[in-house]
């Protein structure tokens, strides 16, 4: 019988336990989607004229497609913005000044702390009444702040803590050479810290993209408001919301394989570039170091 480091491997009577419970949590997850379909089977929302609009061209015009880029737009706007600030307060939780740690500190935390949905209403009123941006780009502007400020906010945890991980040698045998803390950042760490906290910001730029659907409680136009239009307009909520469901499965699902084919060419091309002397790194990194003299 073979061990775990975390617990004993179970029995042959623990085995047929977890069958047993396995078995019995598929048969309530089929009953409760099956009285589920029943229940709405029962008010019509899966007969065929249910399902008609979505073959209508003008329905994806008016409705879904307007929606799906409102999510895009907000989605890749709250990205990059979030991507910019990350870095710059990961780096900055990372500096030498106690003050700029302090204060990166603070406002990472407490930009973590706050709920992404009160932040959007709050920023929602604040650009209403300020009059800070067009009216026709309030819940845009509310949606991609608060996307922004949250997201960015864990991107730069990513940061500090994947440069973190690496091992500390490198950055000792940096600083023993005189390379500035701009030069060790730039050459030796970002470089490795990048590839490795890629999957985990595509993670978050997922995270992103779903909490743009919050942006309905706003009045922007998202593909979940869009979908409870449609559904509302055709009386055909429950078809509409699957049809929204499978669209942001697809989008996210597309976001996810671009992440991991990105991962695999970083890592590949780590692996299979060439080996660099170290002399000429050192001579690049350190400018006026003669190492033919040192030697």
């Amino acid at each position: 019988m073979s061990a775990s480091v975390l617990y004993d491997a179970p029995g042959p009577r623990a085995r047929r336990r977890h069958h047993a419970y396995s078995v019995a949590a598929a048969i309530a997850i089929v009953a409760i989607g099956w009285f589920a379909y029943r229940g709405f089977d029962s008010k019509g929302q899966f007969t065929a004229d249910k399902w008609k609009p979505f073959v209508d061209a003008e329905v994806w015009r008016t409705y879904l497609l307007p929606g799906l880029r409102g999510t895009v737009v907000a989605a890749l706007l709250s990205i990059v913005f979030a991507l910019v600030i990350g870095m710059v307060f990961g780096l900055a939780r990372l500096s030498d000044h106690r003050v700029v740690r302090w204060v990166a500190g603070v406002v990472v935390e407490f930009a973590r702390a706050i709920p992404v949905l009160i932040l959007m209403i709050f920023l929602f009123a604040y650009f209403a009444n300020g009059q800070v941006f067009p009216a026709d780009q309030l819940a845009l502007a509310a949606v991609v702040v608060a996307l922004t400020v949250y997201n960015g906010s864990v991107i730069a945890e990513i940061v500090r803590s994947g440069i973190r991980a690496l091992p500390q040698g490198q950055t000792e045998a940096a600083v023993a050479l005189g390379l500035r803390k701009t030069q060790l950042l730039r050459i030796v760490l970002l470089p490795q810290a990048i590839t490795a906290m890629l999957p985990a910001i595509i993670s978050q730029m997922v995270v992103a993209l779903k909490d743009s659907a919050l942006g309905y409680q706003i009045t922007y136009q998202e593909i979940v408001r869009q979908g409870q239009q449609l559904g509302a307009a055709q009386q055909n909520t429950v078809p509409s919301l699957i049809v929204i469901a499978v669209i942001m499965i697809a989008v996210n699902w597309s976001l996810s394989v671009f992440a991991t084919r990105l991962e695999r060419r970083l890592r590949r091309r780590k692996r299979g570039r060439t080996v660099v002397a170290a002399d000429s790194v050192l001579t690049d990194a350190v400018p006026g170091l003669d190492l033919g003299r040192a030697k």
